[in-house]
């Protein structure tokens, strides 16, 4: 038995985008999805009851920042993630491989894995697809990510294929060490950068080993929207359709919903909580930065058209006020009601996809939003 399965329940006449759910051992994602970032076991200002309140049903953790703080060792004492952080949602690790790449400049790549440095104290540490494997059994995440290579973008042909190559081989070496595959699926991810025959060559190789899942990653990392959206929809055709599609990295309105009617199931980001530290609210009529002079007598909600918690009870005047005074609960409230905002974003999706009208509500969201509407009906 595997424990992470996938259920289609419908595909858009309109665009394709598929209708589904994810069943996981901590119960079932409707899908497509967005998952909110939990990074060092919690959403940054929100409490797991928050989360349940704005029907968030899954959240991501990640592997590296887990196993520098507190460590794995503590939290399987806890009892695994979901004991340790109150959560009896479903939970998703990453493979702590972006963090490597991204967090550290000194790094050298071997077959073995990667040699690094420690981003907080500059210690020497080594991740491999073993190791990665090893503390994700540890924290007893739902669903697991292989340990890959992230490349840069942009990189050579020759590079990337070297990486794909490298990346298929620790994929086969992440199966063989994972010791819960009947509690905790783990996930392939496919890479290839910009280049098809090299995201066709590593979506062979990793459906080939059968993964319960499958990502797509490299992507959402500097390239082109265009860039991104075609090669999603080379991509995803290659996988299995029994299996769920999560496209990683990805959290702008636009790209949540382009990324739906090209086959993705779950999304992630951090892009809702980071920029509502900054004050930025995302509202149907577009980015909203309500720390803006403009919004000091503005006793108007952030979004007239959201019927969240914030929008409901506080005003943008009281928000600005708090986020001007560095106020802990101004950014609660941002956060709150951006994690809402996409929450409810990806249920009017579903909405379309059931009644065959995405290719519809994706034409009038743009417009109101203000995204360029050129391609709007380039799906």
């Amino acid at each position: 038995m595997t424990a992470i399965t996938y259920e289609h329940i419908k595909t858009c006449k309109q665009t394709g985008a598929r209708l589904g759910k994810v069943h996981t051992p901590h119960g079932s994602i409707d899908t497509p999805a967005f998952m909110p970032v939990g990074t060092s076991a919690t959403v940054k200002t929100m409490s797991p009851e928050e989360l349940k309140e704005m029907n968030a049903n899954i959240i991501l953790s990640n592997t590296y920042h887990l196993w520098l703080r507190p460590g794995e060792d503590i939290i399987q004492e806890a009892g695994g993630l979901h004991q340790f952080m109150n959560w009896d949602g479903a939970i998703l690790t990453d493979s702590g491989g972006f963090q490597v790449f991204s967090l550290s400049d000194m790094r050298d790549i071997k077959e073995e894995g990667v040699h690094f440095r420690n981003h907080l104290s500059g210690e020497k540490l080594f991740l491999s697809p073993e190791k990665a494997m090893n503390i994700q059994n540890a924290l007893g995440s739902d669903i697991m990510m292989a340990f890959d290579e992230c490349p840069p973008y942009p990189a050579s042909h020759d590079y990337m294929k070297a990486s794909v190559e490298r990346t298929s081989r620790w994929a086969e070496r992440c199966l063989n060490a994972h010791e819960r595959p009947s509690d905790q699926g783990l996930f392939g991810i496919i890479q290839g950068g910009e280049y098809e025959d090299l995201r066709k060559q590593s979506a062979q190789d990793l459906a080939s080993l059968d993964f319960p899942g499958y990502a797509v990653g490299g992507l959402s990392v500097g390239e082109p929207k265009d860039v991104m959206n075609r090669m999603l929809a080379f991509t995803t055709p290659l996988l299995p359709f029994d299996k769920p599609r999560y496209l990683m990295g990805v959290g702008s309105p636009d790209s949540l919903i382009d990324g739906a009617i090209r086959g993705i199931d779950m999304f992630d980001c951090v892009l809702p909580t980071r920029i509502a530290r900054n004050g930025t609210c995302m509202t149907s009529n577009g980015r909203l930065v309500v720390r803006n002079a403009k919004f000091k007598r503005d006793f108007s909600p952030i979004d007239e058209n959201c019927d969240c918690h914030v929008c409901r009870h506080y005003t943008r005047a009281y928000i600005r006020h708090l986020v001007k005074c560095n106020e802990t609960f101004g950014f609660r409230l941002t956060t709150y009601h951006n994690l809402y905002f996409l929450l409810n974003l990806m249920k009017q999706v579903r909405d379309s996809i059931a009644e065959d009208r995405l290719g519809d509500f994706r034409e009038a969201f743009f417009d109101q939003y203000g995204f360029n509407k050129r391609n709007a009906k380039n799906f």
